[in-house]
């Protein structure tokens, strides 16, 4: 299989809407409840953890497997190929394609990439993230931290230049991407991690995207 087909393969497989599918398992559109996002969070938020908790496994999974398997089916034996593989299944996920190009933070999808080229880098950063949310229960600011953290952990690990780059490529993405985030930080109004929020609420009384 050529590269371009994989990769294009890799973004369709970013772009599966995970949440938006539980959601409808559940009855509701997710785009119309808590803040909006497609992602893991405002599901566990809206539906709980039974369903939260499968949307984020299968969101690591979209970034594990393009990143993980595709390099062994394009024929140019390069090793950093993965990341170009990791890096569309994350521009799926963030802009899907079935959803009118929108998704969620990535982040997820982010860490399969890792778990697949540097385990002990999304190691240190899945601790970080799981530190600061016990801490501060800002699940965005545990998002932010981890991501941020994770360039700094695959240099002092000696990953190779290519997955340093990437990981930091994907922090700026992270930051980019939470940017509504960090203004309803600045006003306090962020949402803290942790209740269960009600299908009915809308996104306007979440004062916008997590």
């Amino acid at each position: 299989m050529t590269v371009a087909l994989l990769s294009l393969t890799a973004y369709l497989i970013g772009s599966v809407p995970t949440s938006y599918i539980m959601g409808r398992l559940h009855g509701i559109d997710l785009r119309e409840h808590g803040s909006g996002n497609l992602g893991g969070t405002n599901a566990y938020r809206v539906m709980g953890a039974a369903a939260g908790v499968p949307v984020v496994l299968i969101d690591v999974t979209k970034g594990f497997v393009p990143a993980y398997f595709f390099p062994a089916w394009d024929g140019s034996a390069n090793g950093d190929l993965a990341l170009l593989y990791g890096l569309a299944a994350i521009a799926g996920h963030v802009w899907s394609i079935f959803m009118r190009f929108r998704g969620g933070k990535g982040v997820a999808t982010g860490v399969g990439v890792l778990v697949a080229l540097a385990p002990t880098s999304a190691l240190i950063g899945l601790l970080v993230w799981i530190g600061v949310v016990a801490i501060t229960r800002y699940v965005s600011v545990a998002s932010i931290s981890a991501a941020t953290l994770v360039p700094l952990a695959a240099w002092l690990t000696d990953e190779s230049r290519y997955t340093v780059i990437f990981s930091a490529a994907v922090a700026i993405l992270v930051w980019w991407t939470h940017r509504g985030n960090l203004e309803r930080l600045a006003r306090g109004q962020e949402h803290r991690f942790g209740r269960k929020q009600a299908a009915s609420e809308s996104s306007t009384s979440e004062g916008g995207r997590a």
